[in-house]
Formats: C-alpha cells, sequence, structure tokens
C-alpha cells in the first residue's frame, strides 16, 4: 500500500512539475514561433503596400483585387523622366507694354526620357509577386479592398490588405492565440487581425511595430 501511495505520489508531482515546465515553456515557444510567421505575412504585405504605391501613382488610385493588381504588375512601366526649368515670352504683357520682349514666363517642363517594368523595379526579377495574395505557410489568401475616404469633403483613395491572426497562427496554442487576439501594446500587432493599409483612415501603414520591419528587410 505505501508502495502505490508513492507511485501515485510520484505521478503527482511529475504531472504538476510537466504543467509547471508548459507553464513557462510553452509561451516562449509560442513566441518565436508566432514572431517567425508574423515576418513572412508582413514581408507579404510590404510587397502588396509596394505594388499598391506603384499602382495609384500609374492609375490615380488603389487596386480593389488581387487579379487586376497582379495583371497591373505584368504590365504596367514607369515613366522615367527629367526636370528642366524653361521660359517663354510673356505676350500679352510684352504688348500691354508696347515691347517685343522683356517679360517671361517661367515654367518646368518635364520629359519623359524612357520606361521602366514596374516588376523589375520592385521586385528585381523574382516573381513573387505572383503569388502576393498567398497568406504564407497556409491555404489562405489575404482580405484586400479598396475604396474612397470623404475628409473634410476631399475624397482620398484608401486600402486594406489584411488576414486574422487566427489563420497565421493555426496549429499553436489555442488560448496564447486568444490572448495574441486581444493584444495591445507597442511592442505587438495589435488587434485580431495584420493588416497594411485602412479603410477608415489615411494611412497606408501596416499594424506592427518597427521590431519587425527590421526583421523584414
Amino acid at each position: 500500500m505505501k508502495l502505490i501511495i508513492q507511485l501515485v505520489l510520484w505521478v503527482i508531482i511529475i504531472f504538476l512539475g510537466w504543467q509547471l515546465y508548459n507553464s513557462v515553456i510553452g509561451p516562449v515557444q509560442f513566441n518565436k514561433k508566432k514572431v517567425v510567421r508574423y515576418e513572412k505575412v508582413i514581408a507579404k504585405l510590404k510587397d502588396i503596400k509596394a505594388a499598391q504605391m506603384a499602382y495609384q501613382e500609374i492609375n490615380g488610385g488603389f487596386s480593389g483585387d488581387f487579379d487586376s493588381l497582379v495583371r497591373f504588375l505584368d504590365t504596367a512601366q514607369f515613366a522615367i523622366t527629367e526636370r528642366r526649368d524653361s521660359s517663354y515670352a510673356d505676350v500679352a504683357k510684352n504688348k500691354a507694354y508696347g515691347i517685343d520682349e522683356g517679360y517671361y514666363i517661367d515654367v518646368i517642363v518635364v520629359d519623359t526620357l524612357n520606361f521602366a517594368s514596374v516588376k523589375d523595379s520592385l521586385f528585381r526579377g523574382d516573381d513573387r509577386y505572383k503569388t502576393i495574395m498567398n497568406v504564407p505557410d497556409t491555404d489562405a489568401k489575404f482580405e484586400m479592398k479598396a475604396g474612397k475616404l470623404d475628409k473634410n469633403g476631399i475624397l482620398y483613395s484608401v486600402f486594406e490588405a489584411k488576414v486574422v491572426k487566427n489563420i497565421v497562427l493555426k496549429g499553436l496554442d489555442k488560448d496564447l492565440i486568444k490572448q495574441e487576439e486581444q493584444i495591445n501594446s507597442v511592442d505587438g500587432v495589435n488587434g485580431p487581425y495584420i493588416k497594411v493599409g485602412s479603410l477608415t483612415e489615411i494611412s497606408t501603414s501596416g499594424n506592427w511595430p518597427k521590431l519587425y520591419d527590421k526583421k523584414a528587410q
């Protein structure tokens, strides 16, 4: 009987020790895996932002779907321009003063010198832009929308691309995932999403801290 009690006590001790170990090591391991996964997702969101900024520069607004964004990257070109100062005679003013010349209007002339492929400029020969919609290491795709935002009577183009954290963190501790979805700190990715841009604010920034910008470079 004494031996059985000792065995039961040892089992309890081992179980409690294992629980204590997990309570300490679990969050550490979770955080390591989280950071690795977040880095990959943020690198993709930075690519989406770069593509959207190029799209806006050429088309005057953002794209609301990945098919049009990829088609744009496949075909679009940046104009390589040169700005120079120039001037021409102010005919009306010279005529008013009864002179042939003397007054000039200064202007800035923009000359188009050449064109450069957008995809080569942004991705340097890498074709990863073709899978820009895929969330790394998952079967999911980023959500992306674009639209107009009225601020003080002025319409601004906006876009937002995002993915819920529980997709990125799938397979890890569910309780720790729930905690991560509610995080609100200067060193964390706040809220239930990892995202770039906004449909409710004039912003093309991501919601991750600078730590991840350094890691994603």
